[in-house]
């Protein structure tokens, strides 16, 4: 009796708690919403209002009307988008190659080439820009895309996911007169459906939040992405929050709805991606 009472108390302690530090990661995010929603000097009042007596959309009108912000989320969805695809698709047959092409060297070169996670991209940023500039794709899309398409992390991950499949599939595949390619798209990239699905969302997150190497290669406002333009709305609008926070809001609001449509393949994904064959 007094173990099951427990039990019981150790499960309420459990969900307050969790409901505690779940209020305490809402509270920025509501405090984001209201001040977007407040006028200039409703933001400055003390006491705080946190539900503001007036509400105004003057703040998204003032980000849409002196930047253009909507090709600014344009910008990040093409770059997003076609990065995500692009990154896949090579992980996805760079992995099928580790896992199950086994070929001279192969377990060196994945070592290599994991080790590479260790190296930080501020030391390899400025080489990457002298041959960016080189190549004169400066204020490109392109340019923010290929120095990050080969993803280490979506390539282990998948490798992990590939080495649990069964070689039986693929022999027998084989033996049917399937080519390598059609077994790889056909077999083995539905049977990772959870894992790619899981990398999609990171590659798109990582990819929609990006701001360093797109702050250093795209200088023209009509090509900035969206972490580059909330930066400078932060000084063209002299530190004016509601912007600021109607930026940041617009810009989450994206990555949300796509991480809780793919929310549970997400979970199923990373830890069938953490099992070794």
């Amino acid at each position: 009796m007094m173990h099951r009472f427990s039990n019981i108390l150790s499960g309420i302690g459990f969900y307050v708690l969790v409901t505690f530090v779940g209020l305490l990661i809402l509270i920025p995010f509501f405090w984001m919403i209201t001040t977007s929603l407040k006028t200039q000097s409703a933001i400055y009042t003390y006491p705080v209002e946190w539900i503001p007596s007036k509400l105004t959309l003057e703040n998204y009108e003032m980000l849409f009307t002196r930047f253009p912000f909507g090709r600014v989320i344009l910008n990040s969805a093409i770059v997003s988008i076609a990065y995500t695809m692009i990154s896949l698709i090579l992980s996805c047959m760079a992995a099928f190659a580790f896992a199950k092409l086994k070929f001279k060297g192969s377990e060196v070169i994945f070592k290599i080439f994991l080790a590479t996670l260790m190296i930080p991209f501020q030391s390899i940023l400025i080489p990457l820009f002298i041959i960016m500039n080189g190549m004169g794709l400066n204020n490109t899309y392109i340019s923010v895309i290929i120095p990050s398409m080969f993803r280490v992390f979506a390539i282990f991950m998948l490798v992990q996911n590939m080495k649990t499949i069964p070689n039986d599939y693929i022999d027998a595949a084989r033996i049917d007169g399937a080519s390598y390619f059609t077994v790889l798209w056909k077999i083995m990239l539905p049977l990772c459906g959870p894992t790619i699905a899981a990398l999609a969302v990171i590659t798109l997150m990582d990819s929609w939040n990006d701001y360093l190497w797109p702050l250093v290669m795209l200088t023209k406002t009509k090509m900035m992405t969206l972490p580059v333009a909330l930066g400078l709305l932060n000084g063209q609008f002299e530190r004016n929050f509601g912007v600021l926070m109607a930026g940041s809001l617009i810009s989450i609001i994206p990555i949300i709805i796509v991480y809780l449509i793919a929310q549970r393949k997400f979970k199923s994904g990373l830890s069938l991606g953490g099992i070794k064959g």
